[in-house]
């Protein structure tokens, strides 16, 4: 495989530079296959063992919007009813029932967390929010914007949304095309030398 190139500015600019958090969206439907090609794009990013705890509700209906609602903090209403999609990304706390299958070359990776509560709240926390991350790029990719936010009852999305019991809820993205004309101006951001050292 020749070496890879660096994405030009325009890439950058749309996943990077240039995207916004929004909280207003403009009207129009994601559809499902849009939905599934950021899936296929997000599943690809890396997470520990390839454990991929993530689990995802894409909440588009009316009807589970209605039922998202009384979840949500009153500051996070409005702009969730009016998003053409709420993505719930949950963490299942038995993701490692599954590593026989994705992590097929390691046949003992199950007993790395079977049986230590520490390792599996760590493991599926630190590796769902990097997944949700991953759909934040990808959404960006696929033309769409985000809005990620807390502010949620996260027992109650839950047992409204997985009820299994298996699955806790991490955060929430909306998802569509953003209304630039509600944006206020972008907030300051930290320097490299403010956070960053070369040692």
């Amino acid at each position: 495989m020749s070496q890879r190139q660096m994405l030009d500015d325009r890439a950058m600019d749309q996943l990077f530079r240039e995207a916004r958090t929004h909280s207003h969206w403009k009207p129009g439907e994601v559809n499902d296959t849009t939905l599934k090609a950021l899936f296929d794009l997000l599943k690809m990013g890396p997470t520990s063992a390839n454990s991929g705890p993530a689990r995802f509700v894409f909440v588009k209906s009316k009807e589970a919007k209605e039922k998202l609602k009384p979840h949500l903090d009153a500051g996070n209403v409005d702009k969730t009813m009016a998003a053409p999609i709420t993505a719930l990304i949950g963490m299942d706390m038995k993701f490692y029932e599954h590593m026989g299958k994705l992590f097929p070359h390691a046949p003992d990776a199950r007993s790395w967390f079977e049986g230590n509560d520490a390792v599996i709240k760590a493991t599926a926390f630190r590796n769902s929010s990097l997944q949700g991350a991953y759909l934040i790029m990808a959404a960006r990719s696929l033309g769409l914007d985000c809005g990620p936010m807390s502010g949620f009852n996260a027992e109650g999305v839950k047992q409204a949304f997985f009820p299994e019991g298996d699955v806790e809820v991490n955060f929430i993205c909306n998802i569509g095309h953003g209304d630039d004309s509600q944006l206020f101006p972008r907030s300051p951001r930290f320097s490299f030398d403010d956070v960053c050292k070369i040692v």
